[in-house]
């Protein structure tokens, strides 16, 4: 089976619009929308190649660009290997200069297209924060967590995992669900016996040892599945459950788990490498480690201590 090497790009307009393109009928899954990019060439960087393919199909000159993610898709027939980049500045107005059609769409509205299958992963992607805040997992209603809570309403966080041991008062689960919603933050619960039916969240996190009980996705589409991996075995089965993200861990060394051996940059890093869905660091990750994170295309940084 042949793999294909691509790159493709995400251009923005004012509006927060991202553009899209229609693959034309004589091209393998016409008809398809997806970003705008091609193959890379023989001896050609990626970064050479977006850049060249952008110029070509749109009539667009980038002067800055970013990774923001890579994946591999397995096709009947081929394997597509795809890094995808952030175009932060380019000249000149974006044209079908090969005679595709070409539109700009939000993206609450890019699940209405007849999508390549890589965009959902992509569509997760930007829609997920580059920060996962996990709560303290005891002693949950007590003074100093509801204020380390609160704390977070006001900071720049979109995303919470409520992780506790022990079984949790549905009033109480509501009541910081209620804040949450108040402050445009998603809440997952990641807590004993959850049946995937609570109303008062937007979705769950699962263990690593439950994600190994599960034969399918114990949801519904329309809500957040996290999971907790240690290695890229974990990984590709979280994925293949129908996971929307994973945290992997621990990248580095931490206090809590002194004898723990961290799996290091470089073996995150080949998670990313290896998976389509998005992918965020934990453990020994504070927030000067974001960068570095994002610039190897993953989606963040998860902790509890980490900001």
């Amino acid at each position: 089976m042949k793999t294909i090497k691509a790159v493709v790009g995400v251009l923005r307009n004012d509006s927060g619009q991202i553009l899209i393109a229609k693959r034309q009928d004589h091209q393998f899954m016409g008809g398809f929308w997806e970003l705008p990019g091609g193959k890379i060439e023989q001896g050609e960087s990626p970064e050479d190649a977006i850049s060249r393919e952008l110029n070509e199909e749109l009539g667009i000159t980038v002067s800055q660009l970013s990774l923001h993610q890579t994946m591999t898709h397995q096709y009947k027939d081929r394997i597509v290997e795809l890094n995808i980049y952030n175009i932060n500045q380019y000249q000149y107005t974006p044209q079908g200069i090969e005679g595709q059609e070409i539109t700009w769409s939000s993206v609450e509205q890019l699940s209405t297209f007849n999508l390549l299958p890589t965009m959902k992963a992509f569509i997760d992607s930007i829609t997920l924060p580059n920060k996962y805040w996990i709560t303290p997992s005891s002693n949950h209603q007590s003074a100093a967590w509801m204020e380390k809570f609160n704390e977070k309403m006001t900071q720049d966080i979109e995303l919470i995992q409520l992780r506790s041991k022990i079984e949790l008062d549905k009033a109480f689960i509501t009541e910081l669900n209620n804040k949450c919603q108040q402050h445009n933050i998603k809440l997952l619960l990641n807590i004993p016996n959850k049946t995937f039916d609570e109303v008062y969240c937007d979705g769950w996190h699962i263990t690593t040892g439950e994600m190994l009980k599960l034969n399918k996705r114990p949801c519904d589409k329309s809500k957040l599945l996290g999971a907790s991996t240690h290695n890229l075995k974990e990984a590709l089965q979280a994925q293949e459950l129908g996971a929307d993200f994973v945290v992997i861990s621990p990248v580095q060394a931490t206090q809590t788990h002194p004898d723990t051996v961290p799996l290091g940059w470089d073996a995150a890093q080949e998670v990313v490498n290896k998976l389509n869905i998005p992918v965020y660091f934990l453990g020994g990750m504070g927030l000067e480690d974001l960068d570095k994170t994002i610039n190897l295309g993953a989606q963040g940084i998860a902790g509890v201590s980490a900001f």
